[in-house]
């Protein structure tokens, strides 16, 4: 056999009658699929388990029965009134609401990560979540003064996280192509200016009032939870960018190999760039417009996700949908006792926990070419 020809494929008979896997991507996939049914199952645990965490503390067998009872469910909760009305009330859509909007930036973290081939990329870096908030910062200031309705604050949202993303996709592009560095600098360029824009917007507000509930949804708050349109949307938000993304699996994978091997594998890298962009920019925006501007959830729990599952995005986007669920459940039950009876903006926690990993992050990737 010369240099130049390629080895002679394996007959069938000699491999082994147990080797059917050679490659044990069926033990993968039972990995990762064991994986992904247990972070489920403890995404679902920590819902009612949050949901009891707090100056009045609930077992969770009871706030269990309390959200169960008013599902319609055959159960009697034995609760005071009080303790039915702070689980019900108050906790049980904040915890939802903090399980759909750590999903939906994990999901477009993951996403960012594979279109860009940046393991740096979120949508808070790239400026996406600075769009939002411009978006619904105007729409929560400006709103009453233009006579907007409910649904403003999250159409808004979506449209300035839709718009800054576009607007990073042009000033990194560069002759046809598209490099993560320049995406990168792109996105800290636009998001330091619509920051600026959002402080302006603040500064020149009408009310003292509008002005300080801004800036503390800037810095991230799941206490505004309320069965309203905001958490519905969330959730919407946080199901089809599950579905969506997970579909669209295959398609991240070759964007993740490279605009070279998209083309060889059948995927027009920009439309399917333009295309994803739509769906991260519906879940940011939902996000934001619910909860405020959270960083780090997109930039450390797809990392964390691929550890667990592997590198396939079909098992990397579910797996980090969970992992952000529990990341923002338990972050947001650790503000609402560590300074109690204040409470810290779960933004807070969520720097302090992410900034220290995007530094070994980056210590680790310090010989790796962008």
């Amino acid at each position: 056999m010369t240099r130049l020809e390629a080895p002679p494929a394996p007959a069938a008979s000699s491999i082994l009658p147990g080797a059917r896997d050679p490659l044990g991507t069926r033990a993968r996939d039972r990995r990762a699929a064991a994986w992904i049914l247990g972070l489920g199952v403890a995404t679902a645990v920590s819902v009612l388990v949050c949901a009891g965490i707090g100056p009045v503390l609930v077992p969770p067998l009871r706030a269990a029965a309390i959200i169960a009872a008013h599902l319609g469910l055959p159960v009697d909760p034995q609760a005071t009134l009080a303790e039915d009305a702070i689980i019900w009330g108050v906790r049980a859509p904040r915890v939802v609401l903090g399980a759909a909007v750590g999903a939906c930036l994990a999901l477009c973290g993951a996403a960012l990560q594979a279109m860009v081939r940046n393991l740096l990329a979120d949508p808070y870096v790239l400026g996406i979540s600075g769009g939002a908030s411009t978006g619904a910062a105007a729409a929560v200031l400006l709103g009453a003064g233009a006579g907007l309705g409910a649904a403003a604050q999250p159409a808004l949202a979506f449209a300035g996280a839709l718009a800054a993303a576009l607007l990073v996709l042009v000033l990194a592009r560069s002759h046809g192509a598209v490099t993560s560095l320049r995406l990168l600098l792109a996105g800290v360029a636009v998001g330091y200016v619509l920051t600026a824009i959002t402080n302006l917007l603040v500064f020149t507000a009408d009310t003292a009032e509008g002005s300080r509930s801004v800036m503390f949804w800037m810095l991230g708050s799941l206490a505004l939870g309320h069965w309203d349109l905001f958490l519905g949307l969330a959730v919407l938000a946080a199901v089809a960018g599950l579905l969506i993304l997970t579909a669209a699996g295959p398609v991240l994978d070759a964007l993740a190999a490279g605009d070279e091997t998209a083309w060889s594998l059948g995927v027009r890298p920009d439309r399917a760039r333009v295309a994803l962009l739509v769906v991260v920019s519906l879940c940011t925006g939902a996000a934001v417009a619910a909860a405020g501007a959270i960083g780090f959830v997109g930039l450390v729990v797809p990392h964390l996700a691929r550890r667990l599952v592997g590198g396939p995005h079909r098992r990397v986007v579910p797996a980090a949908a969970f992992l952000g669920a529990l990341f923002l459940l338990w972050a947001d039950a650790l503000a609402r006792v560590v300074l109690a009876p204040r409470e810290l903006p779960i933004g807070v926690i969520t720097a302090l926990v992410g900034a220290p990993f995007l530094v070994v992050l980056v210590r680790r990737l310090r010989g790796v070419a962008s």
